[in-house]
C-alpha cells in the first residue's frame, strides 16, 4: 500500500522518484505507518457519524415544519354544485366583495349566487339606444 493511498484513502501512481522522496521523508520523519492509519480511520469514522448525525437533524426539521404547516392550515369542506355556464336573462346585483367577485340575484328562481365580475356584462335591454357617440379633439 503506498503512502498516498494512506493518506488519501485512494490509489495513485506515482514516478520512482516521487516514491523516493516520499520514503526518504517518512523515514527523516519518523512516522509509524500503523498510527497513521488509525487515525486515518477514525477521521473517517467520525466523518460518517457527522453526515449521519447532520442526515437525521434535517429529518426532525422537516417534521418539525411539516407539523407547524398543517396546523395552519384552515380547513374547508367544498360542496359541489352546478355551474351556470350560460345566462339567459338580466340579473340584479345584490354584493360587490372586494376580491373581484359579485353576488348576483336572480328573480324568477329567487336565488343569489357569486360570479366573477369580470365575466358580467351590462344588460341594455331591448330599448337601449346604441349610438355611438364620437368626439374631436382638437389640439391648439
Amino acid at each position: 500500500m503506498s503512502h498516498f493511498q494512506l493518506v488519501y484513502g485512494k490509489a495513485c501512481h506515482f514516478p520512482a522518484e516521487l516514491e523516493y522522496k516520499t520514503y526518504w521523508a517518512l523515514k527523516k520523519l519518523n512516522l509509524d505507518m500503523e498510527a497513521a492509519r488509525k487515525k486515518r480511520m477514525l477521521q473517517l469514522n467520525e466523518l460518517e457519524e457527522f453526515r449521519l448525525q447532520a442526515f437525521e437533524n434535517n429529518k426532525v426539521y422537516k417534521e418539525k415544519v411539516k407539523r407547524w404547516h398543517d396546523r395552519r392550515l384552515v380547513r374547508k369542506s367544498f360542496v359541489p354544485g352546478k355551474l351556470k355556464s350560460r345566462w339567459s336573462e338580466p340579473f340584479k346585483v345584490k354584493t360587490v366583495f372586494p376580491h373581484g367577485a359579485v353576488e348576483i340575484f336572480d328573480t324568477h328562481l329567487d336565488q343569489a349566487f357569486k360570479v366573477n365580475w369580470q365575466r358580467s356584462k351590462h344588460y341594455y335591454g331591448d330599448m337601449a339606444n346604441r349610438e355611438v357617440v364620437s368626439a374631436v379633439l382638437s389640439t391648439t
